[in-house]
């Protein structure tokens, strides 16, 4: 990743217009393990918090347990089948 020099920052951006910075406002949710992830624009459109993402990721984990469990009772019936 490239650092980005102060002077090379584009002449619209002013750090008095990006207000008071809170050293460690972060910290405590980083020591917990929080995790940020960037949404692509067309992916965020449709999940409007973190609350409709983290539900539509179980809802995924749990489809495919569902998928694997019977792929694995296939797997064992045919492996049955065959041994008689």
């Amino acid at each position: 990743m490239k650092t980005v020099k102060h002077e090379e920052l584009r002449k619209e951006y002013k750090r008095e217009d990006l207000g008071k910075g809170i050293r460690g406002k972060y910290f405590e949710n980083y020591e917990k393990g929080s995790n940020l992830v960037l949404l692509n624009p067309d992916v965020a459109a449709v999940f409007p918090d973190d609350a409709s993402v983290n539900e539509a990721l179980r809802s995924l984990m749990k489809i495919a347990r569902q998928s694997a469990d019977l792929t694995k009772r296939s797997t064992r019936s045919r492996l049955a089948s065959r041994s008689r």
